[in-house]
């Protein structure tokens, strides 16, 4: 049996479609009622009123679309404070590649959307031994800040 290009996306898209974000240590995962679109505009109103910046986006669906491919929603929003970048900076050089910090937007099949992330106290525990209890702090204080964001941006 000789597959088509065709064919192999449709198994693809077939594929990617169902498969839904899940609780995971260390995340938060949170379904709303809410569309894609609708909660990714939620999330950066959410982070501006908790002081974040967009910082980045990116998702693979408007480029599977010029494909021909069609894939639920996916978007990927880092979000950071460059007050945050520079104390952090300040305790490890290292521990900045984490930054900014993701927050996951997806699509599910029932047309509403999820919204997930690493908890910035698991992003950054492996170089608290290197930069000290202050970045546990730091981290902490992430944490705070994007559970409003996530909270905010559910509602």
């Amino acid at each position: 049996m000789r597959l088509t290009i065709a064919t192999l996306s449709l198994i693809v898209t077939t594929l990617t479609a169902h498969a839904e974000m899940t609780q995971r240590d260390g995340w938060s995962v949170t379904p709303t009622s809410k569309s894609y679109d609708q909660l990714i505009a939620d999330v950066k109103t959410a982070a501006k009123a908790n002081k974040m910046g967009v910082v980045t986006q990116a998702g693979p669906t408007g480029a599977a679309k010029s494909r021909g491919i069609t894939i639920p929603g996916n978007r990927v929003i880092g979000l950071f404070n460059n007050v945050y970048a520079v104390n952090i900076l300040n305790l490890s050089t290292a521990a900045m590649i984490e930054a900014p910090v993701r927050v996951y937007v997806t699509e599910n099949a029932d047309g509403t959307a999820t919204l997930s992330y690493k908890k910035p106290s698991m992003v950054f525990a492996p170089y608290i031994e290197e930069a000290g209890p202050e970045l546990a702090t730091l981290a902490q204080e992430l944490d705070a800040i994007f559970t409003a964001i996530s909270d905010q941006a559910a509602q």
